[in-house]
């Protein structure tokens, strides 16, 4: 498991990293989130994320593991203690490269 520390690092690893598919765990609004990013650029000049939750907690409440339901939108300035690991790559069946999150990409998992 790879620690972040700095927010400089939080965009840049995470970049590099999803091309190989890490998990994500990482504190946001509060809560504790597992997640898999998939996405990751700007919207309206701000670093930003489209990861697919599956594990821990949210504001919302998280579904079983599959369920559409799961997606998250987050602002890289908003995680904290964030740490990247291998493990299962999770995902739902309305997965689309077409999402409203992110004006431009950085990079983009591919599938």
């Amino acid at each position: 498991m790879v620690k972040i520390r700095s927010m400089e690092d939080v965009y840049s690893l995470i970049r590099q990293d999803i091309l190989n598919k890490e998990q994500v765990v990482a504190t946001y609004d509060g809560y504790q989130r597992e997640m898999c990013l998939y996405v990751i650029g700007t919207k309206d000049g701000n670093n930003q994320a489209l990861f697919y939750q599956f594990g821990r907690s949210s504001r919302s409440g998280l579904s079983p593991v599959g369920s559409e339901n799961n997606w998250r939108c987050i602002p890289i300035s908003g995680l904290s203690n964030v740490s990247l690991r291998k493990g299962e790559w999770f995902t739902a069946a309305n997965f689309s490269r077409r999402q409203h999150c992110i004006d431009s990409i950085g990079a983009e998992v591919k599938i």
